[in-house]
């Protein structure tokens, strides 16, 4: 049986509608490749710089019933982002974490678009002033990168340190910043 692209649109406009899903994804185009992104009715749950495994990913997380739909506030604070429109995000999140890395992220998200810190400068923020490796596995841990900005911290010698969408990514997102030159 073929389902015409009306139908399809149709049921996943239902299904959102009658609170049938509990987390929607897409995948966007960016700059920097493809970007996995995924929601609940909560807010921003994922940015994956790799989208396979992804689904699997949110239905243990999130639950089973996981739909891909658009999720055009995304799309466009993203797009506005690598515009050079955006330099805060005003989109609510969904973070399910653990206590110490809410507060790790939460204390990252206040280092501004275009500066950079460390690692144990941040754990130093969150009142563990020896717990740079641990800020460093949150941060390789990050649910939503470049809303969360992970690629603003770097190691204590201003060295670029691991990134989920690998270091030259974390290089072209520092440069688009204006925190590191070419």
């Amino acid at each position: 049986m073929n389902v015409t692209p009306d139908l399809d649109a149709r049921f996943r406009e239902a299904a959102l509608r009658e609170g049938l899903v509990d987390v929607r994804f897409d995948v966007l185009d960016s700059p920097i490749g493809d970007l996995f992104v995924a929601a609940t009715e909560r807010g921003l749950c994922r940015i994956s710089f790799w989208p396979e495994g992804m689904e699997d990913s949110l239905a243990l997380t999130f639950g089973p019933r996981v739909l891909r739909a658009p999720l055009d506030d995304v799309r466009r604070e993203l797009a506005e982002y690598f515009d050079g429109e955006r330099r805060e995000f005003d989109l609510p999140l969904d973070l399910r974490v653990a206590p110490f890395p809410a507060e790790v992220l939460a204390e990252l998200a206040r280092v501004p678009y275009g500066r950079t810190d460390t690692y144990g400068a941040l754990a130093a923020k969150v009142g563990r002033p020896k717990a740079a490796r641990a800020v460093g596995t949150v941060m390789n841990r990050n649910p939503i990168p470049i809303v969360l900005p992970c690629h603003r911290i770097l190691g204590a010698n201003g060295s670029l340190t691991g990134y989920a969408g690998g270091l030259d990514v974390k290089l072209r997102l520092l440069q688009h910043e204006g925190a590191m030159l070419a």
